[in-house]
């Protein structure tokens, strides 16, 4: 969707007053009433993205918020920089109010210390590493946070700026041609899924409990890779970070190995501008990166990304009042 003058200018106007009123897009009150400041977005946006939500599209782009004109300033050279207030205020505000149309925003406690709206950017120290801030290594293809069973319903990716013209790679679960018998394996718990290298306690420099990533990393539960309608599926996926949870049980090995070859065969190649906002459906849609050539000079690939929920409650155990949106 490309947001017409008008669309624009209308949600410019929406996220002006909220910036008179919130210093940051994860102040509690702001979290709160998003789905109240949303409903002032274009009737069009919300149309857009209702039908995104229900009809299970797998991804959608919405475009036009504007160029990269140097008012964000330079990209931070790791996620614990950010100036506050943020330089990127608007877009992580945009962040939050479409989140709000699909359901509630949250952070994980294990990942970026915690934070709500996460930056993905190029980190030095990082490369070679199987993670999105490791700009020298293809980011595989998977579910975000496949592991976990409060795993995001969405995935939101905010584009401040892509001056390498890096793509994201996407594949929808809709478009694999899979024999009934490999799908009937694959709603099966006969796979395992480790916890990705982000929420280790060595990327992050908060107080969390990694006590259950632990857990996960050593005794992972036997988990099915497909769920709900055979004929349409949700999927959870994870190429650097699956196996099955029996090597010798051969009709698991084989329907992992056709899955694996099915999603690679039909990666599709989407190319963010700045102003540009992906919308990715994590049960419908696996998503990576190619690598890219970081500078390390203040102007490398930056994204924003909040994960989404459509229920809350199911987290309610693991968050610590009924109106935090942080997990674990």
């Amino acid at each position: 969707m490309l947001l017409l003058d008008e669309e624009r200018r209308q949600t410019e106007r929406l996220v002006a007053d909220l910036r008179a009123r919130y210093s940051s897009a994860e102040d509690p009150e702001l979290l709160l009433q998003a789905p109240v400041f949303a409903r002032n977005l274009p009737t069009s946006v919300q149309d857009y993205l209702n039908r995104f939500r229900r009809e299970e599209w797998g991804y959608a782009i919405i475009s036009g918020h504007g160029e990269d004109d140097g008012c964000f300033g330079p990209t931070p050279s790791h996620w614990s920089k950010l100036a506050h207030p943020s330089p990127t205020l608007d877009r992580e505000m945009l962040l939050v109010l479409y989140g709000a149309l699909l359901g509630d925003v949250f952070g994980w406690a294990t990942q970026q210390n915690g934070r709500i709206i996460h930056d993905v950017l190029p980190i030095k120290e990082n490369e070679g590493q199987q993670l999105g801030t490791a700009a020298d290594v293809e980011l595989c293809w998977h579910t975000e946070d496949a592991f976990h069973p409060l795993r995001p319903d969405w995935v939101i990716l905010g584009c401040i700026r892509n001056p390498s013209a890096t793509t994201t790679v996407v594949a929808c679960v809709d478009d694999l041609m899979l024999s009934s018998d490999d799908v009937s394996i694959l709603f099966e718990s006969r796979f395992l899924i480790l916890p990705d290298h982000s929420h280790l306690a060595r990327h992050n420099s908060s107080e969390a409990n990694f006590s259950k990533i632990e857990m996960l990393l050593t005794a992972p539960p036997p988990i099915a890779l497909m769920s709900g309608d055979p004929n349409h599926p949700y999927l959870r996926a994870d190429e650097s970070f699956w196996t099955v949870a029996d090597p010798n049980d051969s009709e698991a090995v084989r329907a992992l190995n056709h899955l694996t070859a099915e999603i690679r065969r039909n990666l599709r190649e989407v190319r963010l501008k700045p102003g540009d906002f992906l919308f990715l459906d994590n049960y419908k849609a696996v998503h990576g990166r190619r690598p890219f050539a970081a500078r390390y000079d203040g102007t490398d690939r930056w994204l924003k990304r909040v994960c989404v929920t459509r229920d809350l409650r199911k987290s309610r155990a693991e968050r610590a009042g009924i109106l935090r949106q942080v997990v674990g």
